[in-house]
């Protein structure tokens, strides 16, 4: 009877708080639970079935296949290279769920590891699926769906769509093993934020117990919140959905200037602010044509033919590049200021690294 009532608790609590939750961010879209998430598969094994222009011709291909014959009963005389040209050796990687149980199935990804051109057509034999700890968790098999395609003309020409050399099986994988997770143990849940923030992590807490009672969550450090629950394994399942559907308002990143080198690409974030400096920032471009004059001499003078270099040299520089940033000028005022002299993303570069140099510039300068 108490555990009715305590279960009819939590989800009135539930109710109070999807009918509070008007702004914000919920727990569960910027926190994770400590402990809950996916783990990699990963696997060797064997296509068949592939064009046989397009197989393998790599010495361990024909050895993987030499040793599934051996595991079938067939075995080959020794030195004898069963030189198969529809056959590939491939990779085979798949993500077994959170709470993923035994006959659950998932995808897998295969790709081509020797010098196979196009798995299209191909069928993955059974392969099992081990993890880091080098257990068995899943067995795939099935035939492939490739996206790409590859064709090669007889003069050599050939053309290549998307990447023939990987390819997917729904549902390919069957799971053998569960993995265990610390969520039944305990009373204690630990949601990890996916951006670690004081303020955050304290605002977390603070809504969590204005919902749930004071001392039920605790901030740990930047990342994480300690949460008591219930020991029983369903009360903790609703007490879960309960807390993760609390809404929160997270803390806004700190001033951050990230450029992209390869790219060109600048994204300043809105808590930028650049204290009172001048900037001059001149383009100079130099035009060098070459315009080469051909000396042609008068017929029956025994004279050559001279072709004599000429070279117009042509210096040009920009005006009004020079600009005024006032005191805690905002992200609008830096962009129009930028846009009025023609900036570009290189230009615009220099400009924020010359201004970080001189201390101008209230931003953490991140280049990726």
């Amino acid at each position: 009877m108490n555990s009715v009532r305590k279960a009819i608790g939590l989800f009135a609590l539930l109710g109070l708080a999807l009918s509070s939750s008007v702004h914000g961010e919920r727990i569960k879209d910027i926190a994770s639970i400590e402990g809950v998430r996916a783990n990699q598969l990963v696997g060797y094994g064997l296509v068949v079935g592939v064009d046989n222009k397009s197989g393998d011709k790599t010495k361990f291909a024909g050895q993987t296949l030499r040793s599934m014959m051996g595991r079938f009963g067939v075995t080959l005389p020794p030195g004898i290279d069963p030189k198969s040209k529809n056959i590939a050796a491939v990779a085979i990687q798949a993500e077994l769920p959170a709470f993923a149980k035994p006959g659950q199935t998932i995808d897998v990804t295969v790709s081509a590891i020797g010098d196979s051109k196009n798995l299209r057509g191909g069928t993955l034999l059974m392969t099992p699926l081990k993890g880091a700890d080098g257990q068995v968790y899943a067995v795939a098999q099935g035939s492939l769906v490739v996206n790409g395609l590859s064709a090669t003309g007889q003069d050599g020409s050939n053309i290549t769509v998307n990447s023939p050399t990987v390819g997917r099986i729904p549902n390919g994988a069957t799971i053998e093993r569960t993995v265990k997770t610390p969520f039944s143990e305990g009373n204690i849940l630990t949601f990890n934020l996916h951006t670690a923030d004081f303020t955050t992590a304290n605002r977390m807490a603070e809504a969590i117990n204005r919902e749930l009672g004071a001392n039920t969550a605790r901030p740990v450090d930047a990342a994480s919140v300690s949460v008591r629950g219930p020991f029983d394994v369903a009360q903790k399942v609703s007490f879960a959905a309960l807390v993760e559907n609390i809404s929160i308002m997270p803390d806004e990143a700190p001033a951050r200037i990230i450029v992209n080198s390869r790219t060109g690409t600048v994204v300043i974030n809105n808590k930028v602010r650049v204290q009172p400096a001048a900037v001059s920032h001149g383009s100079l471009t130099v035009t060098i044509s070459e315009n080469p004059q051909v000396s042609q001499p008068n017929a029956f003078s025994s004279g050559q033919t001279v072709v004599t270099p000429q070279s117009d040299v042509q210096v040009e520089q920009e005006k009004n590049r020079m600009f005024v940033f006032n005191a805690g000028v905002s992200l609008d005022e830096i962009v129009k200021a930028v846009n009025t002299v023609g900036a570009g993303p290189s230009d615009l570069v220099a400009i924020l690294e010359a201004l970080k140099t001189a201390g101008a510039l209230r931003a953490e300068l991140i280049v990726i």
